[in-house]
């Protein structure tokens, strides 16, 4: 999909227009290091590196060798998850930073037998487990920090 979106933290000091591809559909993660990152259970949706701008201050974490989350440094907010082995590489932005995400529906849901108890999420989507995701992508081995 391609039409403009605009989003905006929680105290509104960083701003990310999305000006051409992206995925509509947010993805759930429910390993160890996303619940630590987001309290529970982690989203996002994928948006191409060159449609994303962001605007305003950005703290950027090293959360593993290949990747990277982004947060704002005045309230907090998470902003968004990216490979950073190449400049390319899309991001994996917060949809409740876009109030457009209100109504999209879900894409996929990955390390489920990790969710934490009593999370589980209704709807027909592609779900897979650690082994299923870790058998055909790159992940972070075991606990990191």
């Amino acid at each position: 999909m391609s039409d403009a979106l605009s989003g905006h933290c929680l105290c509104g000091a960083v701003m990310i227009t999305v000006e051409g591809a992206h995925v509509p559909q947010p993805g759930i993660c429910h390993c160890r290091m996303c619940q630590r990152w987001s309290g529970g259970v982690f989203m996002c949706f994928e948006a191409d590196a060159g449609a994303v701008t962001v605007t305003g201050d950005v703290t950027r974490y090293a959360s593993s060798d290949f990747a990277e989350r982004a947060f704002c440094p005045r309230c907090g907010s998470h902003l968004w998850m990216r490979d950073t082995v190449e400049e390319t590489t899309a991001y994996e932005l917060m949809p409740g930073l876009f109030d457009a995400a209100q109504h999209w529906p879900l894409r996929s849901e990955i390390y489920t037998d990790q969710a934490i108890a009593d999370i589980r999420i209704h709807g027909d989507h592609p779900r897979a487990t650690a082994a299923v995701y870790e058998a055909k992508n790159r992940f972070v081995d075991g606990e990191t920090r």
